[in-house]
């Protein structure tokens, strides 16, 4: 199964969601990671211009969310589900940090759908609907202050899923034109030098009968950047303008 394919078959549940601006949050989440399964249960607000407003340009998962009465409306047709919660519990499963929550997620997608179960804004998921769940998932978030917006909780559930679908390498998106060009060989880089020698000695920042370790350094320096041709030509250029000048 492909990474994408196995993104296609989790769910990411929101129940009692009281705020529309978190479930537009959400489907925008999802969507830059390639996730597009949306499922409401019971939420206050949906449809709601708000959340058309906050998906900014995810329109498309809130077209196709269901809305549910109930978890096991939502769950209904998955065989594995896992619970977000940050707090802790006397019952139910000890809670697993996300980065481990996703990788037990994406192992059971050859087998049906999964869940990846989220609770509402005031008080999160309930005992009861936890323990729908096959596991409880945490973000190990700081101590101190572990108020997470759900909106950023399902971005960071979503960014590890991404991550562990693609086996950490997922293909990279940039609008940038890449600019490179061809390594510089050994002649252009002896060229360079030579160039360099050359102005450093006319302008008296070497001296050729003391020379110390400056050029040795200065190749280390440039040996660590793995110049490209067209860097050593603009290098060779700038020498060439300095050597003009002083002319």
């Amino acid at each position: 199964m492909t990474p994408a394919a196995a993104l296609e078959r989790i769910r990411i549940v929101l129940c009692q969601t009281s705020h529309p601006g978190n479930i537009g949050a959400a489907a925008r989440a999802m969507k830059t990671m390639g996730l597009t399964r949306l499922y409401l249960v019971n939420p206050k607000h949906f449809p709601d211009p708000e959340a058309e407003a906050r998906a900014s340009g995810a329109g498309d998962v809130l077209a196709q969310a269901h809305v549910c009465a109930t978890l096991n409306e939502a769950l209904t047709g998955t065989v594995f589900a896992s619970a977000l919660s940050a707090r802790r519990r006397d019952l139910g499963p000890d809670p697993e940090p996300a980065r481990q929550g996703v990788q037990d997620v994406l192992a059971h997608v050859g087998e049906g759908d999964v869940a990846l179960v989220f609770g509402g804004e005031t008080s999160g998921l309930t005992n009861e609907e936890v323990s729908r769940c096959n596991r409880l998932v945490t973000i190990p978030v700081n101590p101190d202050y572990g108020s997470l917006n759900l909106g950023s909780a399902v971005q960071v559930m979503c960014y590890e899923l991404r991550m562990a679908a693609f086996n950490a390498m997922p293909p990279l998106v940039s609008q940038a034109t890449p600019f490179s060009s061809p390594p510089a060989s050994h002649e252009d880089i002896e060229g360079f030098f030579t160039h360099l020698e050359r102005i450093m000695v006319t302008t008296d920042f070497l001296d050729p009968t003391n020379p110390r370790r400056l050029v040795p350094k200065l190749r280390r320096l440039f040996g660590r950047v793995e110049l490209e041709r067209d860097e050593v030509n603009i290098l060779r250029g700038i020498l060439g303008a300095v050597e003009s000048h002083l002319k």
